[in-house]
């Protein structure tokens, strides 16, 4: 029969409230402080424990790819939206007369202030152009 090892007492301060969460998770498991805490050390020190802890950011990682993706698909509609808007008000516009195009400045200032408003309506209630526009368009066009 092997002698057991005798374990070695340490003294470790804790801030008030870790010593709190400590007795009251050591309490809620029925276990001694001490147990509850060796088994954290052992966990902290453990080899896998850098495993874990790459996994979580590969996780974490992944996830910022996807919303990356998800940034340059929404920017890219939004360039090709004004570039074709562009491109049809360009092509459809004529020149106005200078009397003609006074006036329709003055126009164009109240039909601005109509658009603010109209997009400001659609920006806080939605739905997002966007989300009118499938994911797999992109997909389809290559």
């Amino acid at each position: 029969m092997s002698a057991r090892k005798k374990k070695t007492q340490i003294s470790v301060y804790l801030d008030p409230d870790i010593m709190a969460m400590l007795s009251d998770y050591a309490a809620r498991r029925e276990q001694s402080q001490s147990m509850i805490a060796e088994a954290a050390i052992a966990s902290f020190l453990s080899p896998d424990d850098a495993e874990r802890r790459e996994a979580v950011i590969a996780n974490r990682l992944d996830q910022i790819d996807r919303r990356i993706s998800r940034l340059e698909r929404d920017l890219g509609i939004s360039i090709e939206t004004l570039a074709v808007f562009v491109r049809f008000w360009l092509t459809t516009t004529p020149a106005l007369p200078e009397p003609a195009a006074q006036a329709a400045r003055a126009r164009a200032a109240e039909r601005y202030e109509s658009f603010i408003t109209a997009l400001g309506r659609r920006i806080a209630k939605g739905p997002k152009l966007r989300q009118e526009i499938p994911e797999d368009v992109e997909r389809e066009a290559r």
